[in-house]
């Protein structure tokens, strides 16, 4: 049970850390993700959401997973 637990907090907080981290670089190129309507800049900052998102939820499953001996 903690191993689920540690696997989906661990998920969490990798895929939101990657969420505000393309947020961040969305708003540093003056994209404004919430704004009306779905114009260019809008959907390249929910791009970039998803992309952090995605990159650092797979980045925390690679740093999760056992390591094999290399040998």
């Amino acid at each position: 049970m903690f191993a689920s637990l540690m696997e989906g907090l661990t998920d969490a907080i990798g895929f939101v850390a990657g969420a505000l981290l393309g947020y961040g670089v969305g708003a540093a190129f003056g994209l404004d993700l919430f704004a009306p309507g779905y114009g260019t800049g809008s959907i390249i900052a929910i791009l970039l959401v998803g992309i952090g998102g995605g990159m650092s939820l797979q980045a925390a499953r690679h740093f999760r997973a056992p390591k094999a001996d290399a040998e």
